[in-house]
């Protein structure tokens, strides 16, 4: 279970804190604590819904796509699979232009160069997958123990400069016109769900987790809580050492803005500095297991080309899966900045949120029940599939333009291949 812990939090404290942070003070202000407490309840009933899921299939790899498949077929199956895999890989392409900017900016190098860091990056996390999933859970036990240390390091400068130094300002907390309501609030929330969306990583790995089901949803609901508390901490942190309206929604280092602002001693921002790429470096890490892993399962259940399926059981790993993930993340890359490459993300996300809880009310009706059973059934799963559809009413035009040419164009292409082999349609009456 620490294991498993470990890379719930190496998935989800990485991106979020110290490269969105940022992006969510700037849309909201100090409101931006309300939109992480709001995310961070919404990311706890999901939670549950996966534990259960995952104790009712804890054999399979693909997380949401696996259960969802599971429970409605091949065609939604496949629509949420592929929908799922892309917003995992591109998570690590957003978590990337993180450990680029803070390399580059430890370096002294302008923001230009954190483009070709980002690919070193991507390029080494594929290395280290391609060793074999057990050295990759291991280094991510010991990152998240390093970047919790830093994380710490810099809450306590802050509470020291405001409060030990006198330095304290209310007017930081103030939110401009532009920052104030629900809608800033909703918009903050969008770039959250980015930061919590890494706990799914624990789902891909139900069947390699000493303690079975029971443990794996333990450990994902646990992650997502200390999350929770680590996060609102550091945005309280950032906001002390800085007014929230010097943030930017395209900053992806806010953490190194912040130290510079409050002239922080250079060891301190050496080590924070260290801390974040080793956050972002484990965060990548474990969405590279993730995307990697659910697309090995979509390629075993044919819904795939077969080489995607083809598995080292010698290292535990899919090297196709990972060397497409690899490709898929680098081209990401050049898609916008961090804002724009993260709301994408958002939307696979949200959907898969959706299709999941839908799952679990199909699991139930058929009264088919895991190990683990998450409380408050059914409005559960109601207050989840509500707020989510609120969540993706409010995402970016953007980002809800291509999510949905993407729904689209993948219900073109299943019915496409159906028909070209041949294969019957399923007729189910529903009145």
């Amino acid at each position: 279970m620490p294991a498993a812990t470990a890379v719930g939090l190496g998935a989800i404290i990485g991106a979020g804190i110290f490269v969105l942070s940022g992006s969510a003070i700037a849309l909201a202000g100090s409101d931006a604590l309300i939109s992480f407490m709001l995310v961070g309840f919404v990311a706890v009933l999901v939670a549950l819904e996966l534990g259960e899921l995952g104790s009712i299939l804890p054999k399979v790899e693909g997380a949401s796509y696996s259960y969802v498949y599971n429970a409605f077929g091949s065609e939604l199956g496949f629509i949420t699979g592929i929908i799922f895999y892309f917003s995992s890989a591109t998570a690590i392409s957003a978590i990337s232009i993180g450990f680029g900017s803070y390399f580059a900016n430890l370096l002294g190098y302008g923001p230009g160069t954190s483009i070709y860091f980002a690919i070193l990056l991507i390029a080494l996390l594929a290395v280290l997958n391609l060793m074999g999933i057990k050295k990759a859970d291991n280094a991510d036990f010991v990152l998240v123990i390093v970047k919790l240390s830093a994380l710490l390091a810099f809450v306590a400068f802050a509470l020291y400069f405001a409060f030990g130094l006198g330095h304290f300002n209310p007017s930081n907390f103030g939110v401009n016109a532009v920052q104030s309501g629900i809608g800033p609030i909703a918009a903050a929330s969008i770039v959250i769900f980015f930061a919590y969306s890494g706990f799914q990583t624990i789902s891909t790995l139900t069947s390699k987790i000493k303690g079975g089901a029971n443990a794996a949803a333990r450990s994902i609901l646990l992650s997502v809580v200390l999350s929770l508390v680590v996060y609102v901490a550091i945005i309280f942190a950032l906001i002390l050492l800085v007014p929230s309206s010097a943030y930017t929604v395209s900053s992806a280092d806010p953490i190194s803005l912040a130290l510079d602002a409050s002239s922080a001693p250079y060891a301190l921002e050496l080590v924070v500095g260290i801390g974040a790429l080793i956050a972002t470096a484990s965060a990548a890490l474990a969405m590279f297991l993730r995307s990697s892993r659910s697309v090995y399962q979509l390629g075993k259940d044919g819904l795939l080309p077969k080489a995607l399926s083809r598995y080292d059981i010698k290292r535990d790993i899919s090297p196709d899966a990972v060397l497409a993930t690899a490709v898929v993340a680098a081209i990401a890359l050049f898609s916008g900045n961090v804002y724009v490459i993260a709301s994408i993300s958002v939307f696979g996300v949200l959907f898969t949120y959706l299709m999941s809880s839908f799952a679990l009310i199909h699991f139930r009706r058929i009264k088919k029940f895991g190990s683990f059973m998450s409380p408050l059934y059914p409005y559960l799963p109601a207050v989840a599939i509500i707020s989510v559809v609120a969540f993706m009413y409010g995402l970016p035009k953007q980002s809800l333009l291509i999510g949905t040419i993407m729904v689209i164009g993948l219900i073109l292409v299943y019915y496409f291949l159906n028909e070209y082999e041949g294969k019957k349609v399923v007729k189910v009456r529903l009145f």
